[in-house]
């Protein structure tokens, strides 16, 4: 028995280590973010880290702290209570990022054990001079993955040099800040994002496969609105290995791959003698690929995330319904076309290349600043391989951070993966308390002080000590900041939406338009109601006049007339004779006008025309000289 599992154990590993790339021109990609150190200044810089594959990186953002060197446990192997150590930040210090030394114990329980400590980030110390790596977490260690799906915090690899360097800072007392900054870990050219997803059917490779199951179902809602709003492009991968030439009879080959030795997959339980085997894995690899391909010649990309959670909730190892018969019921529920997919699958018994899996090997190797995928499961965004945690919202974000500044959709903004830094004091920005507006935007950047537009409204300012309403629309928004009133069932508003907006008492008020607008009284101020035979009551913002007896007042010309009778056809005659008599007036002085204008224009004509030829009341004038004699 001992010799069977150590052949299968040599098979499984020489058969990994068999990749169709040649290990000569293998290239993997250390995935990198930028830290940059504040303080001392004697080692202000910029260095490079490796961004560990598990945590939380902040991508689209950075985080500042202080950088901490325990005095005992430097290898961060055991927790730090047993040592009287403790990391958490005091109120209104610099988060505390710990570094330790790298050796002893998977990186993986280091950052737990700093995290537990109340560390904010871990930095470790590489212990060679070699170039940086990529700290991954164990495999198939089952007492790690109960505190590796715990880390929320980010780590970074660091180089041996650098690490001395702020070691010999820290021994001389001087305070070590340090700046991460994942901004540019995930490029952002234009507002599409292009990401990619190595993954498996397997679900019984342990937790890795445990982690990745998870995921697929948590993201599936974000990942379907993305791609619905057109926002990404999605593709799926799956990881596939040859088999050697000398091993492509062996019994061990023609149950782990299809296509004679071409593609095959590690046996799902390790043991080629019971259970599933790797080639049923590849098979059902094979029919996901298909069921994306001809999802996606509907233009419905993304029901690819509905077959996958589905298969896996319906279709388990462990229920041994892991075959073609639940896949199929898979693929009718969701309306697929079942003939098209087995026709994009062809034969796995034919000896030779099957289209869709070469695809997928000549994918494997790196291309442009992406290396080859060796890590499943892998995700690549805009063509960088992500680093962290598969966890819906550290996921989210690493996407989000690929679109171009405010390109993002609505949902890189929903609370899973803003920052909330607005909850503190605002974030610094303005805002106004009495309208319940704010400057202060969220988002997985880091917050933003921007003046905010609001019904259709834009505030301006610069967005930190300033915001106000600019153009129409101005008077909706806490009225335009302007004064304004109710009484009585009646609103009175000093703002007045025009000429860009201005604060400015109604008619019947006084007043500054902004604080304060105070009613005029009209009848004790005699601005109306005026005649004899009126009578005048002030009321808030105006006034009420009435006329004595059988008389009817008319406001516009604060008079009062008699409704009917001698006495109104009397007041209509005075009323007519006025205007007729405005009438003559004006036609008299415009004659006089006419004739004023006449004379003076005859007398500017005679003026001109004596200067060229005499007149008959002038003289005649010599228009020569005679010449004197010798």
């Amino acid at each position: 028995m001992v010799l069977k599992r150590l052949s299968v154990s040599l098979f499984f590993g020489f058969l990994l280590t068999s990749l169709i790339v040649p290990s000569s021109i293998a290239r993997f990609v250390v995935e990198k973010n930028s830290l940059r150190v504040t303080s001392p200044d004697k080692i202000k810089g910029t260095y490079d880290s490796a961004i560990g594959n598990f945590g939380i990186p902040q991508y689209g953002g950075s985080m500042a702290g202080a950088v901490v060197y325990p005095k005992d446990n430097k290898k961060g192997c055991k927790e730090f209570d047993g040592f009287g150590i403790s990391f958490q930040s005091k109120p209104g210090a610099l988060p505390t990022f710990v570094l330790v030394d790298r050796g002893d114990c998977f990186f993986a329980l280091k950052v737990w054990n700093a995290q537990k400590a109340g560390a904010s980030a871990v930095l470790v110390a590489d212990d060679m001079e070699e170039a940086l790596i990529t700290m991954d977490t164990p495999e198939e260690d089952v007492s790690s993955a109960k505190y590796i799906e715990n880390i929320t915090i980010p780590s970074a690899l660091i180089e041996k040099s650098f690490s001395e360097t702020l070691k010999k800072a820290l021994s001389n007392g001087d305070m070590v800040n340090v700046n991460l900054d994942w901004r540019e870990a995930v490029p952002h050219p234009d507002d599409r994002v292009e990401y990619e997803l190595w993954t498996n059917s397997n679900d019984e490779c342990g937790v890795k496969c445990d982690m990745l199951m998870e995921f697929v179902k948590d993201f599936r809602g974000a990942a379907q609105i993305l791609e619905k709003g057109g926002y990404t492009q999605f593709t799926p991968h799956y990881i596939t290995w040859y088999c050697p030439q000398a091993f492509t009879l062996s019994r061990q080959c023609k149950s782990q791959c299809i296509n004679h030795g071409r593609y095959c997959a590690p046996d799902p339980e390790q043991d080629f003698s019971s259970g599933y085997d790797g080639k049923d894995v590849v098979i059902e690899n094979l029919r996901q690929l298909c069921v994306f391909k001809v999802a996606n010649e509907t233009k419905k990309p993304w029901v690819w995330w509905n077959y996958v959670t589905d298969f896996q909730i319906r279709c388990p190892m462990k229920e041994k319904r892991y075959n073609k018969e639940c896949a199929d019921g898979v693929i009718k529920s969701l309306g697929l076309d079942a003939k098209k997919i087995d026709k994009c699958m062809g034969s796995p018994t034919a000896d030779s290349d099957n289209p869709v899996l070469k695809e997928e090997q000549n994918a494997q190797v790196g291309k442009g600043s992406r290396g080859d995928v060796t890590i499943l499961p892998t995700l690549v965004v805009n063509n960088r391989q992500y680093r962290g945690k598969l966890e819906k919202g550290a996921v989210l974000k690493a996407i989000c951070s690929g679109f171009e500044e405010t390109t993002e959709p609505a949902v890189c903004l929903s609370g899973e993966v803003e920052t909330n830094e607005c909850l503190d004091n605002n974030g610094g920005c303005w805002q106004d308390k009495t309208a319940n507006i704010t400057a202060c935007r969220d988002t997985f950047r880091g917050r933003v002080c921007e003046c905010p537009l609001v019904d259709g409204v834009q505030f301006k300012g610069d967005g930190y000590s300033h915001c106000e309403v600019s153009g129409s629309g101005r008077c909706k928004i806490n009225n335009g900041g302007c004064w304004h009133e109710s009484r009585d069932g009646h609103t009175f508003s000093a703002c007045l939406d025009v000429d860009g907006g201005k604060c400015q008492c109604p008619p019947g008020f006084k007043g500054d338009g902004v604080k304060s607008c105070v009613d005029v009284d009209e009848c004790k101020d005699r601005k109306a109601c005026q005649c004899s035979a009126c009578s005048c009551k002030n009321s808030w913002g105006s006034y009420e006049c009435s006329c004595s007896g059988d008389l009817l007042y008319i406001r516009d010309h604060d008079t009062c007339i008699s409704k009917s009778g001698s006495e109104g056809r009397s007041a209509w005659a005075a009323v007519w004779v006025i205007l007729l008599g405005l009438a003559m007036a004006g036609g008299g002085g415009y004659l006089i006008y006419k004739y004023r204008l006449r004379s003076y224009m005859d007398s500017e004509i005679r003026a001109i025309m004596a200067q060229y030829m005499p007149l008959d009341s002038q003289s005649e004038v010599p228009n020569h000289v005679h010449e004197e004699r010798a």
